[in-house]
């Protein structure tokens, strides 16, 4: 056992905790100006390359779909010899029928789409067009460079530095361990899907258990600053950014602090993945010693870890992105534009948005029936709830309609595709439940705050 006396560490090992951290938490954490509006640095370069590679990207997204499912199928009938040699790939393309024929519908509607042949309900600008056209190109970039940046939040000890500094709070609020503080936050000050990927990542590496990830991907992937800003202008509520953000972090709080507590994601298992039995990181603190100074040294002892060679974080970046490109891109497509299909061509979202009728009219909410259907329809994807809710005259429904449709998190165009996609131990059923549950627990929070204002 380490004592106030023993606790040491070495100017070499402290730089290469600190440089490698700093540059994460700037690119990732950071909120910075840019031409009038609020981002982080890695959603400033992937917004860059998008725009340079804007006119093919759409593309490259159906290249890299086709080259999944030729992958999966080459690897089924064992033809590349170096899809069996190599264990990225083994994981990569050995996959389950269930997931295989997910990539598969992905990749046809991505074809069906990029050259607008086939049923309308498939390719048109609301539906399959908006997810290659619009979402994906997103979802490259961002992929792109947080897959290559993420090891320097995962692999130079700032996760340690947290976990020792931030369990005390996070495992009797959240129930989770002090190092989940940093997907929290890259999530809250960043972006949802870089909140996912970073929970993938830990829960692949066996930093937290099924029920740790699953709490984590459901409960605090949320949108950026920058697209909440749309929403508001979208809903013509742009004079209450300050009002519309903390009631946003206010239910959002409230929801992650209940949501651990009740099914589905109480009954997850607290297990690691695959055979690992206990966690590879201890986060209990030695007596004597402060917080921060044992986060410091078990920071330190990480960055100076013989793996952590330039070239190792730079092929992991690397088969971060191919994995996220590969795995991930597909599901999105395949689900999220099934999900947009059935909000725009069917009545299913309407119906199932009757029940919020009374109950938004026993909190005096204006325009309820009209308003109904926008609690559900952002299962589908976040940014309907605010194109259907544009229409209603009244400023404390639209208020309504912005928080509920960002605190509700769970949408199948991205999140909800994404975490499907990912390892992360969460099933489709279990997603339609949390958001259900989500949505009833947030929303009386939203509608005091809203009376409050209006």
């Amino acid at each position: 056992m380490k004592d106030s006396q023993t606790i040491s560490y070495k100017t070499t090992a402290l730089l290469k905790f600190l440089i490698p951290s700093i540059i994460g938490i700037f690119l990732f954490m950071i909120p910075i100006s840019y031409q009038g509006s609020t981002t982080i640095p890695v959603a400033l370069l992937a917004s860059f390359v998008q725009n340079l590679l804007s006119d093919i990207l759409p593309q490259i997204m159906t290249v890299l779909m086709i080259i999944t499912v030729i992958g999966s199928i080459l690897y089924k009938l064992k033809k590349a010899t170096i899809l069996n040699q190599s264990q990225f790939l083994n994981t990569l393309f050995n996959i389950n029928p269930f997931w295989f024929i997910t990539r598969l519908i992905g990749m046809v509607f991505a074809i069906l789409t990029l050259f607008k042949i086939g049923p309308k309900a498939i390719w048109s600008s609301d539906t399959g067009g908006l997810l290659l056209n619009d979402l994906l190109p997103v979802l490259f970039s961002v992929f792109l460079f947080a897959g290559l940046f993420l090891p320097l939040l995962l692999d130079f000890g700032l996760l340690e530095l947290c976990g020792a500094l931030f369990t005390k709070i996070m495992r009797p609020l959240f129930k989770l361990p002090g190092r989940s503080s940093i997907d929290c936050l890259a999530s809250w000050l960043g972006d949802g899907t870089i909140g996912v990927l970073l929970t993938a990542k830990q829960y692949e590496d066996g930093f937290y258990t099924k029920k740790e990830a699953a709490i984590i991907g459901t409960t605090f992937s949320v949108v950026s600053i920058t697209f909440t800003i749309v929403i508001l202008s979208y809903l013509h509520l742009e004079d209450y950014f300050k009002s519309y953000y903390f009631t946003v972090v206010l239910a959002g709080l409230v929801a992650a602090f209940i949501m651990p507590r009740i099914p589905p994601l109480s009954m997850k298992a607290d297990t690691y993945i695959a055979k690992q039995e206990k966690a590879l990181i201890n986060e209990s603190i030695p007596s004597g010693i402060s917080p921060f100074r044992w986060g410091l040294f078990k920071a330190t002892e990480k960055a100076d870890d013989k793996n952590n060679h330039f070239s190792n974080v730079l092929i992991g970046g690397v088969q971060n992105i191919l994995d996220m490109w590969l795995a991930v891109v597909p599901v999105v497509m395949a689900i999220g534009t099934m999900a947009l299909i059935i909000a725009n061509y069917t009545p299913v979202f309407k119906i199932l948005g009757y029940p919020f009728v009374p109950i938004l009219s026993i909190m005096q909410v204006p325009e309820a029936t009209e308003a109904a259907q926008t609690m559900v329809v952002g299962f589908a994807d976040m940014f309907l709830p605010a194109v259907i809710g544009s229409s209603i005259e009244s400023d404390l429904t639209r208020f309504v309609i912005a928080c509920t449709s960002v605190t509700q998190l769970i949408y199948m165009s991205e999140v909800g595709g994404l975490l499907l996609g990912s390892k992360i131990p969460v099933s489709f059923f279990d997603l339609i439940i949390i958001f259900i549950l989500r949505t009833l627990i947030t929303l009386p929070i939203i509608v005091i705050m809203a009376h409050i204002l209006f």
